[in-house]
């Protein structure tokens, strides 16, 4: 059965099934479709060209993706979508209707360049830190793209560009007579700048000699018309934080958005760039009673009085814009309570939650930790519904990566769109797909590389389960044994795949390696 087929697409919707059912659930099937950006063997990689933000819009027709160098490039969907009109076609070819998604390269952009504060006496980064698609209107894109400091809201449009050749006489050719045909542009007085000329009508009358059968050589003149895409930046949102900006959000209204940095968050309207709300602001009085600071913002995908953020102590919070201007309380708390006497130096390091996604129906939230990922419903505030392991087996090397800063990478975190399956990066350019239904084991390595299931790792054994049912305490599930790769070799801590996409509709995935944009579909 395949996932997509579900009639209810939560991922709670298995929990009544037989546990039968759920066994025979065919697990998905990696397969590599697509990358851009390949490098060769032994090719350095420019620190400009690694890509740091990807983002699918709504329909899945176009991908953004940005760098470090401030570019934002769009790809475009190519396979037909159109699967009626050709279905009697394909039937008698015997060719599978289904087909994975191909991207072509659309156009790029310079989003942000370098600049300086001269105030704060501080350097601000190009690099593209989070990109969101906006509503599309009149067949152009719209989309926001944010650095450290500054939002820019880009309107990317085909624009016809008509070229017209110049119209002239053929005077190499002779008429009637055989004298040479002469133009009134022969002239040597130089045109009025209205278009006429300083000599009288007689004069133009007896330099222009048409023959009774006219110019055979006169050319009309032709037009063409060339498409390009064109990028323009409508607006800029900027001066409104003093620390960085880790993430923004689009309202399900298509009219407001937030940004976020480490203490506060603002709305902005996309028409108004003059002034933000602050809606969030944890700034203590004494910065020295600082104790966690905001580490990612989601506004809701349906409710757009809804959004959470999640924080450096683990938790996340949900908020409701209807109660006060400024939400000081929130609604809702999710966070996981640590065992007694499981405290060390690195508790709160790797409890820091690096990314929150929202599910496609808004009943889940899915956060990723340094070493997990979570999955928690709404309407259950005790605890999450499910967590799966991705760095358990580097728990006895925190000290390695406390030294060589590797413990604060953050790691992004997705969901398919009909909320069976969930996926996050790891360390040596590999991801992990789980999946979420109750009861489900699914649990898949894969490499970012033209052969993805190269590192397969068997997935673990089934482990005990107590009385309690998934749905009351967290399943912990998926990967007690990857402290190597399938050739023993230790993971490369160098090499991280920290930002990934799953596709709205389609069981299709993009992930960034490097300055590589690679793209898989089960």
């Amino acid at each position: 059965m395949n996932p997509r087929d579900s009639d209810d697409d939560r991922p709670g919707a298995a929990a009544g099934s037989s546990s039968a059912a759920t066994e025979q659930q065919q697990s998905l099937e990696w397969r590599f479709a697509q990358v851009f950006g390949e490098r060769a063997a032994g090719e350095d990689v420019q620190e400009v060209d690694i890509i740091s933000a990807i983002e699918f819009d709504k329909s899945g027709d176009h991908l953004a993706t940005g760098d470090r160098g401030g570019r934002v490039v769009l790809f475009e969907r190519t396979d037909v979508r159109d699967e009626h009109a050709n279905r009697r076609e394909l039937e008698r070819q015997d060719v599978p209707i289904t087909r994975h998604p191909e991207f072509r390269y659309k156009t790029e952009f310079q989003s942000h360049e370098p600049e300086f504060d001269y105030l704060k006496s501080l350097e601000i980064e190009e690099k593209i830190n989070k990109i969101k698609w906006c509503q599309t209107a009149n067949n152009a894109l719209f989309l926001l793209s944010t650095n450290d400091k500054t939002i820019k809201y880009w309107k990317v449009q085909e624009k016809k560009v008509k070229q017209v050749s110049v119209m002239a006489l053929d005077t190499s050719r002779t008429v009637g007579d055989g004298t040479t045909s002469r133009a009134s542009t022969s002239t040597s007085e130089p045109p009025l700048p209205n278009g006429g000329c300083s000599k009288k009508s007689d004069s133009l009358n007896s330099d222009l000699l048409f023959p009774p059968g006219g110019y055979p050589s006169l050319r009309l003149p032709v037009t063409s018309q060339d498409v390009n895409l064109v990028a323009r930046c409508r607006r800029v949102y900027a001066h409104a934080h003093d620390y960085h900006i880790n993430s923004i959000s689009n309202n399900s209204d298509g009219e407001t958005f937030i940004s976020a940095d480490d203490l506060r968050i603002n709305l902005w309207n996309l028409e108004i760039n003059s002034q933000s709300f602050n809606i969030v602001d944890v700034k203590p009085t004494n910065m020295e009673d600082l104790t966690e600071v905001i580490t990612c913002a989601e506004f809701h995908p349906t409710h757009c009085n809804t959004l959470a953020y999640s924080s450096s102590k683990g938790s996340i919070r949900l908020i409701d814009l209807r109660q006060s201007a400024l939400c000081d309380n929130h609604s809702k708390i999710f966070e996981e309570h640590e065992a007694p006497g499981a405290r060390s130096f690195f508790t709160e390091i790797i409890a820091s939650i690096s990314d929150v996604k929202f599910s496609r129906d808004g009943r889940y939230l899915l956060s990723r930790d340094y070493m997990t990922l979570k999955l928690w419903d709404l309407n259950m505030d005790s605890g999450p519904v499910s967590t799966f392991q991705v760095h358990e087996h580097l728990r006895p090397r925190l000290c390695d990566l406390y030294e060589n800063d590797s413990i604060f990478d953050k790691f992004e975190c997705c969901l398919s769109g009909d909320g069976l399956h969930v996926a996050t990066g790891s360390y040596g350019n590999l991801f992990r797909v789980f999946g979420s239904t109750p009861g489900s084991m699914e649990v898949t390595t894969l490499e970012a590389s033209r052969n993805p299931m190269r590192r397969q790792i068997a997935n673990p054994t089934r482990p005990t389960r107590g009385t309690l049912t998934s749905m009351t305490r967290g399943v912990r599930r998926g990967g007690e044994n990857l402290g190597v790769d399938a050739n023993g070799n230790s993971l490369d801590f160098s090499t991280k795949l920290l930002h990934l996409a799953w596709h709205p509709t389609e069981n299709s995935i993009a992930c960034a390696a490097a300055n590589s944009l690679y793209m898989y579909y089960a």
